[in-house]
């Protein structure tokens, strides 16, 4: 991507990131105290050469547009426009970049335009409408709200929708790539998703509409009913209502969680604004990120039943992920901010707000009610449950002081707490150390990646087999197709070829520093890795040896027992090729 390019040959990693911490000169590259996780002693490395970053504490690592993506929180695109506007290079349309998405885009977004206005005519001028309105006026929702958050309504018949954009000649197979319209089952054609329904329209964060929700008037089989996930929408990246109340959620500094349109549109109603809704319970990561933007803090007020509680607990452990502030608003029992805001009134539901428990004490307390906390086998399940959400916590000041917290909330002793997360902390990164690249695998990596004179040597000698099963099988099919293709290899291009973890630990390996390379020296790597697969692959066929002899099927080991001397004289021509020891294999291959 040209414009990507542009910006990485602009952009300085060190200037992006010194505006999250401080760095020093080490040689040929800077190091600082890591800006993701606290530290005393600095382990966050940058390379100016290579524009590469890696926390040696915490793992995370990549190039500058993730260092951007990360402490922003924004997507790539965001983060590109982020960096294009700092440093003053002009995008490009996004025609030219995607001409094809864009253009379905720009239509579909068109046909949301178009739904829109025919919801809104519907619930204004037709007589069902008015019956809607009433609805609407009856659960005290004034006509100004209607207008301010472009409420509409669907006609109770299978088709209105669809005749109004045959009329204006837009395709059905377009329409229903909007998820406006289904195929009909038993014959050819299509019917309106939404019929008979009070429509919530759904904003992203800059004010188009994206997709609908619908609230039946008809007791059909579902009260609510959503736009599937299509090409401008996904449900877990949107929240309801943000476009809306994004200032008001600045200014109070804290953003109301709740689950639906009801409860947002009563709140709203109620002069409460501070407010967004996840469409559901199912709180997703990408969600925190987005309301993290605007306000450091979220009150979750979900309903009060078992699984509005479950759903807090979910919320708890992404924002301690997130290293985002959490408290849980405590509703009383069957009630949801809705019905309590028609009960108590918004005064009271402020008040509530205010009371709010602390994510780590709903989290205690939750588990206290769970399970027998006089059972010392049961206090220690609990226990461990608590410390497997707290060790999530980035910031380790606030690690220690949740810890704090937990010790009394439980009346446990604190040392005893930092023991067992001191210990889970070990086996992850015991765990992770075992996820890290063979030697042989890492050097070779750090080869075809840096030295585009050796890297062809290796490639018309590399095959599948000698890398399928490794942890980095998926770079290396990436940096294949690059060279079958004829593309040049660079680091950054494999962001959108492999898996984000890999990206970070791929990072990390070419931060560290290696001797000058020889062909030599890549290609005993590969005989390494090839031997490891040749002796893998052996022993399965030992094993499967083993299990035909166990079950009486002595016909078929000639096959296998051919393909084992295969193996060996494979490996006997290896090595042949390599005359020196192999010395990058510390370890063989899992099963």
């Amino acid at each position: 991507m040209e414009i990507v390019d542009q910006i990485r040959q602009v952009a300085n990693i060190i200037e992006i990131a010194s505006q999250y911490t401080t760095l020093r000169s080490r040689g040929k590259k800077h190091v600082g105290l890591c800006p993701f996780h606290s530290e005393k002693d600095p382990s966050f490395t940058v390379d100016s050469e290579k524009q590469l970053f890696h926390c040696f504490g915490c793992g995370i690592g990549g190039d500058v547009f993730t260092l951007v993506m990360e402490k922003e929180n924004l997507s790539f695109p965001e983060a590109l426009k982020y960096l294009a506007q700092k440093y003053n290079i002009p995008l490009p349309q996004e025609r030219k970049l995607s001409p094809q998405r864009l253009e379905l885009k720009e239509k579909l977004f068109k046909i949301n335009e178009n739904t829109l206005a025919f919801f809104k005519k519907n619930l204004f001028n037709t007589q069902e409408g008015k019956k809607a309105l009433d609805y609407l006026k009856k659960r005290n929702i004034s006509e100004e709200v209607i207008q301010k958050l472009k409420m509409g309504y669907a006609l109770n018949s299978w088709d209105s929708l669809l005749t109004f954009f045959q009329n204006k000649n837009i395709s059905p197979n377009l329409i229903e790539k909007a998820g406006l319209v289904l195929p009909r089952q038993k014959k050819e054609g299509y019917y309106d998703r939404f019929r008979g329904r009070i429509i919530f329209p759904i904003f992203d964060i800059s004010g188009k509409v994206v997709a609908f929700g619908g609230r039946t008037l008809f007791d059909a089989e579902s009260k609510y009913l959503n736009s599937p996930d299509t090409d401008i929408y996904s449900k877990g990246e949107v929240l309801y209502g943000l476009n809306f109340c994004k200032e008001s959620i600045r200014e109070k500094g804290e953003v109301i969680l709740v689950e639906g349109y009801t409860d947002f549109v009563s709140l709203y109603q109620a002069g409460i604004t501070n407010i967004s809704a996840s469409l559901g319970t199912s709180l997703t990561s990408h969600q925190v990120s987005l309301a993290s933007r605007f306000a450091p803090r979220i009150v979750v007020s979900y309903d009060a039943d078992a699984a509005g509680k479950k759903a807090a607990l979910r919320a708890i452990s992404l924002c301690f992920e997130k290293g985002v502030q959490i408290k849980v608003l405590n509703l009383p029992t069957g009630l949801d901010p809705d019905s309590y805001i028609g009960q108590y009134g918004p005064d009271s539901f402020k008040n509530l707000v205010k009371k709010n428990t602390p994510g780590l004490r709903f989290l205690i307390d939750f588990y206290l009610q769970e399970g027998e906390k006089g059972i010392p086998e049961e206090k220690a399940k609990i226990v461990r449950h608590v410390v497997e959400e707290i060790v999530k916590i980035p910031d380790s000041v606030v690690r220690s002081e949740y810890l704090k917290l937990a010790s009394e909330y439980l009346s446990v002793e604190e040392e005893l707490l930092r023991n067992i997360t001191h210990r889970k902390s070990t086996e992850q990164r015991s765990s992770e150390e075992k996820e890290l690249f063979f030697p042989a695998e890492k050097r070779l990596l750090q080869i075809l990646v840096e030295d585009k004179l050796i890297a062809p040597h290796v490639y018309v000698e590399l095959k599948e087999e000698d890398f399928q099963g490794l942890n980095s099988e998926s770079i290396f099919y990436a940096l294949s197709d690059c060279f079958k293709n004829g593309s040049e290899v660079h680091f950054h291009d494999l962001r959108e070829k492999i898996d984000a973890s890999l990206y970070s630990s791929l990072s990390k390996i070419l931060l560290e520093k290696g001797e000058t390379a020889s062909v030599e020296e890549a290609l005993d790597c590969l005989y390494t890795l090839r031997q490891l697969s040749l002796e893998n692959k052996s022993k399965k066929l030992v094993a499967e040896i083993k299990r035909l002899e166990r079950e009486g099927e002595k016909e078929k080991i000639p096959s296998f027992l051919s393909q084992i001397q295969d193996i060996k004289k494979q490996l006997l021509s290896l090595s042949k090729q390599n005359n020196k020891k192999i010395s990058y294999n510390k370890r063989i291959l899992p099963d």
